[in-house]
């Protein structure tokens, strides 16, 4: 099997799926834009061989890349980044190159533009909030109307928290259309809720062969914005509710061979039309494994190895690998430089100890959400999960 893995270089331990695929036989190939010396060696011993491209936005280039491998190797098999920063790219490269191992560019607009996305919802059954493209001031005007401030204006297709507002009141409303970017917005409107995520490894027919849930601070677009500590934890079992939800929506998404990390809200208070204080309402899809290290903290969680599961997968459609069935929380905590804390960073090490399964400095292209420094640790009770986060992101006063 050719299996091409772009940009396998970002984030860090990508290299841990093309490790997994090697040990399963597999004849990885990368392309990306780091050059080859500054690949880790964990990396550079999965691959058998890399494409350096210095502009992967320049789809002439990827073509060339993948058409270079395919005269060298032979038939791609797959085309995968698990980055959904490149995910149109991919559906791309495979229509061009009549890969039929994942969705091809016919597709991909369900799968990215979060308008979009809510007809998937809505054919699953699952409830999600109104939403409005915007197209007119006008328009936008009745929307609101309808829902009422505040409201969530984003880009239709966006990564992230970038470029997000949250809209209160008619002030912020007219200055949001003074300086409206000449990309598709949406509006949406407002849902008090905490952010569960729901994240699976699905096989070729769409059912999931691994299961497992995080929980994120209520509003991202805060963390970016203002700057505020990040923090987040996966959690040792998914409610049997997130559950019947997220199934629901690979069904009707049409998600097959996939790691994806699906975002819900979990109701903190009532809703009319959406639900009642601890219902799970949908928010956006996105077809790769959550993002940063969260991967290796699903393996910290749940006693697992999710690059294996995923590798197993692409090769033999099933999962080999049994669930120990250890599980505990697994915690991330991240500090900004330019704040003070309370405790220093030795004290974090001395009081954590073996604990502490993760520590360092991010990568610039990371601060704005995941911050500078990061500690991960594993805990067994909640109250031990609360004391980590406090202790490490406690200021000074």
């Amino acid at each position: 099997m050719n299996f091409i893995f772009v940009s396998p270089h970002f984030p860090r331990t990508y290299w841990n799926f093309c490790d997994r695929l090697k040990k399963n036989g597999v004849n990885v190939l990368g392309i990306g834009d780091a050059p080859y010396n500054c690949l880790e060696p964990q990396l550079k011993a999965c691959l058998t061989e890399y494409y350096f491209v210095d502009n992967m936005e320049d789809y002439d280039k990827m073509y060339r890349a993948v058409a270079f491998f395919a005269f060298k190797y032979g038939r791609i098999d797959w085309i995968e980044s698990n980055n959904e920063y490149w995910l149109e790219n991919d559906a791309r490269l495979r229509t061009d190159f009549n890969i039929q191992s994942g969705i091809g560019i016919d597709r991909i607009d369900g799968w990215k533009n979060k308008f979009d996305m809510k007809k998937f919802y809505a054919a699953g059954n699952i409830p999600t909030a109104r939403c409005h493209k915007i197209t007119t001031k006008e328009a936008a005007k009745k929307f609101l109307d309808e829902v009422g401030f505040p409201v969530i204006v984003k880009p239709d297709n966006g990564v992230g928290a970038s470029d997000t507002w949250k809209i209160s009141c008619v002030e912020e409303f007219e200055n949001f259309f003074e300086r409206l970017p000449h990309v598709q917005y949406v509006m949406e409107e407002f849902v008090f809720g905490d952010i569960y995520s729901y994240d699976a490894i699905c096989d070729s027919e769409g059912e999931p062969l691994f299961e497992s849930s995080s929980v994120f601070p209520p509003s991202i677009m805060d963390v970016v914005l203002k700057q505020i500590d990040f923090s987040y934890f996966t959690i040792p079992q998914v409610p049997e509710a997130l559950s019947k939800l997220g199934r629901a929506a690979l069904k009707s998404f049409g998600v097959k061979n996939r790691f994806t990390h699906m975002e819900f809200f979990r109701l903190t208070q009532d809703k009319k039309g959406l639900g009642k204080t601890g219902d799970f309402v949908g928010l956006e899809v996105n077809m790769r494994p959550a993002g940063g290290y969260t991967p290796d903290m699903m393996n910290f969680a749940h006693s697992t190895d999710v690059y294996k599961i995923w590798a197993d997968m692409i090769c033999f459609d099933k999962r080999k690998l049994k669930d120990s069935g250890d599980h505990h929380f697994c915690v991330y905590a991240a500090r900004r430089d330019i704040h003070s804390y309370a405790h220093s960073h030795q004290e974090i090490l001395d009081r954590y100890g073996d604990r502490i399964v993760m520590c360092e400095r991010m990568p610039q292209g990371m601060w704005a959400v995941m911050g500078n420094q990061m500690y991960m640790a594993k805990a067994k009770t909640q109250d031990d999960r609360d004391d980590f986060l406090n202790f490490v992101l406690e200021r000074r006063k």
